[in-house]
């Protein structure tokens, strides 16, 4: 199983990015989605979550400005931002819990799209 992050990029603070993230290979099902992020310095944190009935949670640093969705026919998930601050600087990962196959589902991770907002 693979997972693709992409859409990072440079933007200026109030600005907006879609990131993707689509799983690959082998895949039987996918339990919940999530993004996380890594900023300079700091630990990975949790960003927001789907699970496979479309229910959401988010940190309290993205409520009202992030959204995350699926596409389970596509086996992608994204990340629509908006209202972007300096501070959501950091590199934004995907996971995933997915089936391959009568074994209990695992965590699967992306590589990593790097979001910069400049102030």
């Amino acid at each position: 199983v693979q997972l693709q992050a992409s859409g990072g990029g440079l933007v200026q603070a109030g600005g907006s990015l879609r990131l993707s993230c689509a799983a690959s290979g082998g895949i039987r099902s996918v339990n919940y989605m999530a993004w996380y992020r890594q900023g300079p310095g700091k630990q990975r944190e949790l960003v927001a979550t789907i699970n496979s009935d479309d229910n959401v949670n988010y940190a309290d640093s993205a409520k009202g400005r992030f959204a995350i969705s699926r596409d389970n026919a596509k086996n992608m998930v994204y990340l629509q931002m908006n209202s972007l601050k300096p501070e959501d600087t950091a590199v934004y990962y995907c996971t995933a819990n997915i089936r391959t196959d009568w074994r209990t589902p695992r965590d699967y991770w992306g590589q990593g799209t790097q979001v910069t907002v400049s102030s």
